[in-house]
């Protein structure tokens, strides 16, 4: 078996110890006799699946007693709306849009009231952080958005913003469990796994209590709402059992590597491999102001749109797939997500610098 270097940015690379794993237990979990696929998820197997998965987010993560942790399904969009459903009391809120997935929860957000947009970094293809310290924000505001790391765009706010006493609403997805984070920082904070924790199909929803409440908007289905969850303990509907199982495996093998510390080392020495490159090439140019460079995702281009198509289709017949950037973008982004070892990087920087040396 030969496995390639997988650079998408969702569904990602997960940790090989992992597919291990589940290939290991995938006809018989712990003599039960059944795959997890199989078993129900009112079983006590599958009960002590979720709460040990869920113990384990929690150490790793170091969430606080007051938050409950949610395993949702609808990734990204449902969030859009389940946020201003279930926090827009007085039908405002602020947010900031640093990238196309901020921008599209501020426009689902308009659905339920009036959302102001106090930061924005458009007027440069979202390729910076704006001052997010000064603020206008609106004394009416129920909550403050962001969208912390920006896959597309490849840029991340490192220093939350001074909503002046708001709640802050954080879409995390893309760096989810990538470095260790202050959770009571946050009122909500919320990620889609399938970029760097699991297999699609599981949102994690952290939300501190006082926020999980009765008087949601009206009309929000019972679905929608964060208290129907917390209240069935992430079990009111049939799960993405199996999901949830492999992202408790993730868990396991984050607390192996030495936790959230750990991983943002390693993080961090994997980024500085490929970017140092970009920065001496004469070729390959990153497409962010360094200041914001995001960790996990790495666009670049070489200001030649042939020149992009060619070398997207020659790294992928050399195994490093996934590279073409996204479509609003173009060009090229290479994802180091944590499952992505730092082998992958050196090798993908010596097939780059081949390929700058061969079509110059």
């Amino acid at each position: 078996m030969s496995r390639v270097y997988n650079f998408s940015a969702g569904p990602a690379v997960l940790p090989e110890e992992v597919l291990r794993t589940a290939a290991a237990e995938m006809l018989d979990y712990h003599g039960c006799g059944m795959s997890v696929m199989e078993m129900s998820h009112r079983s006590k197997d599958f009960q002590a699946i979720i709460d040990t998965a869920e113990a384990d987010f929690r150490e790793l993560l170091g969430v606080p007693d007051n938050y409950k942790v949610l395993f949702l399904q609808g990734g990204g969009n449902t969030q859009f709306a389940m946020v201003p459903m279930n926090l827009m009391r007085h039908g405002v809120a602020d947010y900031i849009v640093t990238g196309q997935w901020a921008k599209k929860a501020a426009k689902e957000a308009e659905m339920y009231g009036k959302v102001n947009v106090v930061a924005s970094s458009a007027d440069k293809t979202f390729s910076y952080i704006p001052d997010l310290q000064n603020l206008d924000i609106d004394d009416d505001a129920d909550y403050v958005y962001i969208c912390q790391n920006n896959t597309i765009y490849g840029t991340t706010i490192r220093e939350l913003p001074n909503t002046k006493g708001k709640d802050l609403v954080s879409d995390v997805s893309s760096m989810f469990l990538s470095e260790p984070m202050d959770v009571s920082k946050y009122g909500v904070l919320w990620g889609g796994v399938q970029k760097n924790v699991g297999p699609a199909g599981v949102t994690i929803v952290v939300i501190r209590d006082d926020l999980i409440r009765e008087d949601v908007l009206p009309g929000t289905p019972i679905m929608l709402r964060y208290k129907t969850h917390a209240d069935a303990k992430s079990l009111y509907n049939t799960p993405p059992c199996y999901n949830i199982y492999i992202c408790g495996l993730v868990f396991k093998w984050l607390k192996e590597m030495g936790g959230l510390s750990v991983m943002k080392e390693r993080n961090e020495q994997k980024a500085k491999i490929l970017y140092d490159y970009l920065d001496q090439s004469t070729m390959f140019r990153g497409t962010v102001a360094p200041k914001d460079r995001s960790l996990m995702n790495i666009p670049f281009i070489t200001d030649d749109a042939d020149l992009d198509a060619k070398f997207i289709a020659e790294a992928s017949a050399a195994g490093f797939k996934n590279l073409k950037g996204h479509r609003t973008v173009g060009g090229m982004r290479a994802s180091l997500y944590n499952a992505m070892p730092q082998e992958g990087v050196v090798k993908l920087v010596e097939f780059m610098d081949a390929f700058e040396k061969n079509n110059r």
